[in-house]
């Protein structure tokens, strides 16, 4: 056993493999709402989602589904309908997204951060049938913002939006032409228990799509990624083998309920051993530490910039989190220092980072427990293991890679580099209402092209080396702009560094560097030169470097950085200044 503290004992990594494989000898495939009926009967009274004023247990989260799923078909929601969810964190949105699986429907979960033609883009793309916001999120009064998107949608006639419905969450009147959320909720009785068994036996179809997700946006304009229950449940299930989640195991996760990251890594996953996702309405480093310290949590999942505001928190020292031993971190890469100082600071003993992404729902990597430092800051992991969750060809895995030429689509040989492609049973088979980029992103044999630029060693080992739209030619010499990230990364007083390149007239292109210094440490743009200059080839020396505070960055939903948006900031600053 593996001693935590004096208080707290946890199961050694193959003791809880080993209780998780005794209680799912078999994979049987269910839908969302029948998964959540099974493990919400079994641990009724334990909390399942913890929020700074508000707790959920598991029982009190099936009465709201059922409620809700009764409400959805008092308004006419139907089998197959789109239901968008565009809502704060709020437990609420948990319970709609399992009775939208009850009653047969899609849901579309939306990015709270979207403006206004993106969220008309999304509406319009998803033949999104019925909507439900908050009135206000994201510091945006989305009750204003959708009100003009329906009234124009009203006015078509090939439109597919029947009517939204408003949760009010502000000191303001609700626009007219919205239903109510209260009259959505005092119409549920109207409906039998009956009705909805009915209706959720005839609509029980674990392989139908059950999501459209979205994708974070960080490469241009997002596409709807369908995803199926089953795909999404084999997701959660192979990370909570991989991870080895004991039983009751409490997550904290400051991560938006519309990202795959949060649904996926925590929600489903956490499902399976009657744990508890811990969360906020958004991330605050100060109520990140209070959260874990109040309830106990036992695991944190994060993305750098995170971690980063966290450990420069002087307050860290002042909470006591005896009970948290284990970290993930996504998203993007972390140098070796930083996980240094989240072992040392943070006293975690299980720290990994995976990759993935919507298309495979959510992670298909992981790192293995007690792997090195040098390993967790260069390799994004291993194939995560799926047990009875896996692909019949695949072993105990869900998923398989290969390496392919970025150009021409052809494989690569053993330990190339190129572009990442994945198969598998939690792969999703296409993107809505769009076979061009469907037909250009599977193949024949079913292997999905990520758009990452990786290697995988003989041990199975995967390392990123950036996405392919992200390599750029110096003077015809290809550069990989992570490569050289990582190089500057290792500079004593770097906290963050992305490069992006931009047109050059003298060798056609050439690198632009985003630095963020950490607090209190003076560095030039020429001691980073120079620092490149003497490890890396000079052509892969930025020629552009600025320097940027945290609030500068452009960031996904998740923390992730948008190099897209950087592309444009470095050349609209060129364009300004030559």
């Amino acid at each position: 056993m593996m001693q935590r503290n004096q208080q707290t004992t946890i199961p050694t990594v193959q003791e809880r493999r080993q209780a998780l494989e005794s209680q799912f000898p078999v994979w049987e495939k269910h839908t969302i709402a029948t998964h959540f009926k099974s493990q919400c009967q079994l641990y009724q009274e334990r909390p399942l989602i913890m929020m700074p004023d508000d707790v959920v247990t598991y029982g009190e989260m099936w009465n709201r589904s059922f409620l809700y799923a009764k409400a959805f078909m008092k308004v006419g929601v139907k089998r197959g309908d789109h239901v968008a969810i565009l809502m704060a964190n709020d437990p609420d949105y948990i319970a709609l997204f399992i009775a939208t699986s009850m009653v047969g429907a899609v849901a579309v979960p939306l990015n709270t951060q979207l403006r206004d033609e993106e969220l008309n883009y999304m509406i319009r793309q998803s033949d999104t049938n019925w909507l439900i916001l908050h009135q206000s999120a994201s510091k945006q009064n989305h009750a204003a913002i959708i009100s003009k998107i329906v009234e124009n949608l009203k006015a078509e006639p090939d439109s597919r939006l029947q009517r939204a419905i408003c949760i009010p969450n502000a000191n303001e009147p609700i626009p007219n032409g919205f239903i109510d959320w209260s009259s959505f909720i005092s119409e549920a009785d109207k409906v039998s228990d009956d009705a909805v068994l009915k209706r959720w036996k005839e609509t029980d179809d674990p392989d139908e799509c059950a999501a459209i997700i979205y994708t974070s946006g960080s490469t241009g304009l997002p596409k709807g990624v369908m995803l199926t229950d089953d795909m999404m449940l084999r997701s959660g299930f192979a990370t909570c083998l991989s991870r080895a989640y004991e039983d009751g195991r409490r997550i904290f996760a400051p991560l938006p309920f519309y990202h795959v990251y949060f649904l996926q890594e925590g929600l489903f996953a956490v499902s399976f051993v009657g744990g508890a996702m811990v969360t906020c309405l958004g991330f605050s480093p100060l109520q990140s530490f209070e959260l874990m310290e109040k309830y106990r949590v036992n695991d944190f999942l994060a993305v750098p910039s995170m971690l980063v505001a966290m450990l420069n928190r002087p307050e860290r020292k002042t909470f006591q989190l005896e009970s948290l031993f284990a970290l993930l971190c996504c998203a993007a890469p972390s140098p070796v220092p930083l996980w240094k100082r989240a072992v040392e600071e943070l006293k975690v003993e299980e720290i990994g980072t995976g990759c993935g992404g919507t298309e495979a729902s959510s992670t298909t990597m992981l790192t293995e427990i007690g792997d090195p430092l040098d390993i967790i800051s260069t390799k994004v992991g291993k194939v995560k293991l799926a047990g009875v969750a896996g692909h019949p060809e695949f072993g105990d895995a869900s998923v398989e890679y290969k390496v392919i030429d970025p150009d021409t689509g052809a494989d690569l040989p053993a330990g190339s580099v190129g572009e990442l492609a994945v198969r598998g049973n939690v792969v999703t088979h296409g993107y809505y209402k769009k076979p061009d980029e469907t037909a250009f992103a599977i193949d024949q044999d079913g292997f999905l092209r990520s758009g990452d630029l990786g290697q995988i060693d003989e041990q199975g080992y995967i390392q990123l080396l950036g996405r392919s739209k992200d390599l750029y030619k110096v003077s015809g010499e290809t550069v990989a702009p992570k490569e050289i990230e990582d190089v500057i990364s290792l500079h004593a007083a770097v906290n963050q560094v992305y490069i992006v390149g931009v047109p050059d007239q003298l060798t056609t292109e050439t690198g632009a560097a985003f630095i963020e210094l950490k607090q209190g440490v003076p560095c030039t743009k020429r001691e980073i030169r120079e620092w490149c200059r003497k490890r890396v080839a000079r052509f892969k020396v930025p020629r552009y470097i600025w320097f940027v505070t945290a609030n500068d960055w452009p960031l996904t939903g998740t923390g992730k950085i948008q190099k897209f948006k950087l592309q444009e900031i470095a050349e609209e600053r060129l364009s300004k200044h030559g």
